[in-house]
């Protein structure tokens, strides 16, 4: 019977991260239980290209050696980034080894190989003759930093303190004027209208009239949509409709005409007006307020609390931006998408993850798959330059590392692949991404469960990030402490999906536990070889006349432990396995057990000694597996196996 685990492939950003160490460790658990109890099993390992991230780090190094991609070029700059994917290729590769992974490294799978390009090609030429592709004038996130459209999940919001500008718009008549409030003046230059809502009785007498647009001084109508919040300033608006979406989505609804005032670059266009035409945003804005007061039109300023966007990449302000991009229609496979969760084709760990994906697919929107990038797979139409969207790709994983679009036999044998493990923040991205793909080309769910793993924090709470300084390198911990003691403790601090407050102490009691667990094998090998006992089945047959007092009681507190281990880990719950066997094992087993055994040993114990310790290094194994795999060469037991494929005990 198989069982099938896809690695969430590391971006060749750099190196593996903390984070990577725990989601994988956590597949690595189930994959080792479930060879031990004799599945066919398939751990497949791979690393994705990552787009925009990837491309940024190539450009920051050039930018060391005071060059850019453009004094390279497309070719020579491509061939830059294949260097760079196979330096820190190959290091991710041996990191994610000296974490102990069992996958197999023969099948290691990279989103630019040519076969995974085929898949890809084939992917975008079946929704393209579907018609679900389409190119389109939308709103886009853009940064103007990495010159290309973002996803809204790419982006950083975080609050910021602002200021709220207050401006008077006359009235084309001369009767008077209506006040605007705004957080981005600048966006002024580019306002086709203003907005109320139909439902607020102080402007119901407005709608329809037109005002005067200051500094341009262009005659604009005042319109009326259910969209604008009654509660936000003035409870009217401007609305700007290449430059921000919901201005866009207005516009739309009434048919209004959009004029782009800010540039690729994140510069003023000539629309913007003589004044500002060519100026940095920043710019822009110091002299439109300037003016503003010059007109006597700004009425006031008060601070403002407020969320800004930012590239999760560079940290640039993220612009909205109205470009021509390259869509997925998503309304067929959101539809398909939604049947399958509503029909539990696939687990969901934790259940209410199953919820919130259905609660996403039913407000959804087109996917823009195009990024104006260098680095990426390439959009198969004649004359485009633009790549796909990262994700693109990587929705295509559980398929393309199988072999599709080929019908191999991996997968006839191993798709869907039983589970897949992922960090929330990419669930949207990736997860759900998956599961449409996998529906639309194979007319099944790509995998069977989806276990959304918890994100690991500092000591403080916060968000790991290079430019803090608070980044935990998982290969650091290996060699502080050991590979099973980095293990332990991040499974030590695993309790369902809670977030993790990261505590180096959880793997100094990972080290400690280590020792305790190789004093109490050399204590047994000492009482078998004090005892001379002959090499014994991995299943002895005991006699119970003869068992001890503590006999019995280690033996039903071994029973317990063993099912107490398969019905935690059948529930994912890691961390309370974990726990479970080391209170087994140090307690019941060493504080106890070996110390009655020092002083009353009856005819049986060292075979019971034996038999416990070699079940408790099963059980321990996928949590610990080098040093229980080193121990268990020395054991003197019967037509023994590596332990990696003994069985598991039930």
């Amino acid at each position: 019977k198989p069982f099938s685990v896809a690695m969430a492939p590391p971006n060749i950003t750099g190196n593996i991260h903390i984070g990577h160490a725990l989601e994988n460790t956590l597949s690595d658990i189930l994959i080792r239980k479930r060879r031990m109890e004799g599945y066919k099993t398939l751990f497949l390992p791979g690393k994705d290209h990552a787009g925009i991230a990837a491309q940024y780090v190539v450009e920051r190094e050039l930018r060391k050696e005071n060059k850019t991609r453009f004094d390279l070029g497309k070719e020579k700059f491509i061939e830059r980034m294949w260097q760079w994917m196979r330096e820190n290729g190959d290091a991710i590769d041996k990191e994610l080894m000296a974490l102990g992974l069992s996958c197999d490294w023969s099948r290691k799978r990279f989103t630019m190989d040519e076969q995974y390009q085929e898949a890809v090609k084939v992917a975008f030429e079946h929704y393209h003759k579907k018609g679900f592709i389409y190119r389109g004038k939308r709103i886009v996130n853009w940064c103007s930093r990495c010159q290309t459209s973002i996803s809204d999940l790419e982006i950083e919001h975080t609050e910021e303190k602002g200021t709220l500008w207050y401006i008077a718009y006359p009235f084309a008549d001369e009767s008077g004027h209506i006040t605007v409030a705004t957080t981005r003046p600048e966006t002024m230059l580019g306002d086709v209208a203003l907005a109320v809502n139909p439902k607020d009785q102080r402007y119901k007498k407005l709608i329809g009239r037109n005002v005067i647009l200051p500094i341009q001084e262009r005659a604009i109508p005042i319109i009326a949509d259910a969209a604008v919040d009654q509660e936000f300033g003035t409870g009217a608006v401007k609305v700007t409709p290449a430059h921000d979406a919901l201005d866009f989505e207005i516009a739309e609804r009434h048919k209004i005409s959009s004029m782009q005032i800010i540039n690729e670059q994140g510069r003023m266009t000539e629309d913007a007006g003589p004044m500002c035409a060519g100026l940095k945003i920043s710019e822009c804005r110091e002299r439109v307020l300037q003016r503003l007061k010059e007109l006597g039109v700004l009425e006031r300023e008060e601070s403002y609390i407020h969320n800004v966007g930012r590239c999760e990449r560079c940290q640039t302000i993220i612009e909205p931006l109205l470009s021509e991009q390259w869509f997925l229609s998503m309304r067929e496979l959101a539809k398909k998408t939604v049947g399958a969760i509503q029909q539990n084709r696939i687990t969901f760990i934790p259940p209410q993850r199953k919820r919130i994906a259905l609660a996403w697919l039913k407000q959804v929107k087109d996917w823009n798959i195009s990024r104006q990038l260098w680095w990426g797979h390439r959009i198969p139409l004649e004359g485009v330059d633009d790549v796909l969207d990262t994700w693109f790709s990587s929705a295509l994983w559980p398929l393309a590392i199988l072999g599709w679009p080929k019908k191999t036999k991996e997968m006839k044998k191993f798709y869907p692949v039983s589970l897949i493990s992922s960090a929330r923040e990419i669930f949207f991205l990736w997860i759900i991404r998956m599961i449409f793909s996998g529906l639309e080309f194979t007319g099944s769910t790509p995998f069977h469960t989806v276990y959304t793993h918890a994100t690991i924090l500092d000591a403080k709470g916060r968000k790991m990030s290079k430019s803090i300084g608070n980044v935990v390198d998982p290969m650091n911990m290996i060699e502080k402490y050991s590979v099973d003691a980095l293990r332990f403790g991040l499974v030590w601090q695993t309790s369902g999906t809670q977030d993790i407050h990261w505590n180096e102490s959880a793997l100094i009691a990972g080290k400690k536990f280590l020792n305790k667990v190789w004093n109490a094998a050399r204590f047994v090998m000492t009482q078998i070889e004090s005892s001379k006992l002959k090499a014994q089945s991995s299943k002895p047959q005991l006699k119970t006349q003869n068992f001890t007092k503590h006999d019995k009681q280690i033996l039903k507190e071994l029973k317990k432990i063993i099912k107490a281990t398969n019905n935690r880990l059948e529930k994912y719950e890691f961390g309370q396995a974990l726990h479970g066997l080391y209170d087994f094992f140090w307690h019941q087993f060493c504080d106890v057990y070996l110390e009655a055994a020092k002083k009353e040993a009856g005819p049986e114990t060292p075979i019971i000694l034996l038999h416990t310790l070699a079940t408790s290094l099963k059980l321990l194994h996928p949590f610990l597996p080098f040093i229980t795999e080193h121990i268990w060469e020395t054991l003197p037991l019967k037509n023994k196996k590596l332990l990696l494929i003994d069985e598991w005990p039930t």
